[in-house]
């Protein structure tokens, strides 16, 4: 007689996996590394118009460039995606490469504010 805990079990595990059949290596080719280390959650992506989408483009690929018509971040295209961040970053890394996504990350430091000029803004909005 078969083990009831077994079935539960299995059970289980393919509840766990029915909203991602597929494992996330397979959609990178076996990758877990991006080609670049640029990319972070808040980096924003945008979808060059120029570029036509490869033919050979993954179903996930297509859902990617669709999503960043606009303007989106990894991290809300990720969510959209409902892949983790780890995962869309390499996908994300592929298209920057092949010139079909354009990145923008934050403000390089030497462009922000200095510290200084924040605090004299900041002390003179307490005194208001």
């Amino acid at each position: 007689m078969a083990d009831p805990d077994f079935h539960d079990h299995v059970a289980d595990h393919a509840d766990h996996f029915a909203d991602h059949p597929v494992r996330s290596y397979v959609i990178t080719s076996g990758r877990a590394r991006p080609s670049r280390n640029t990319i972070r959650p808040e980096t924003l992506l945008r979808v060059d118009p120029e570029v036509p989408v490869p033919v050979s483009a993954s179903r996930r690929t297509r859902e990617l460039l669709a999503l960043c018509r606009g303007v989106l971040s990894l991290a809300e295209a990720a969510a959209y995606l409902k892949l983790p961040v780890s995962l869309v970053v390499v996908i994300a890394s592929d298209l920057v490469d092949s010139g079909h996504l354009s990145i923008r990350s934050g403000p390089p430091r030497h462009a922000l504010p200095d510290r200084d000029l924040l605090e004299k803004v900041l002390n003179g909005l307490r005194k208001l």
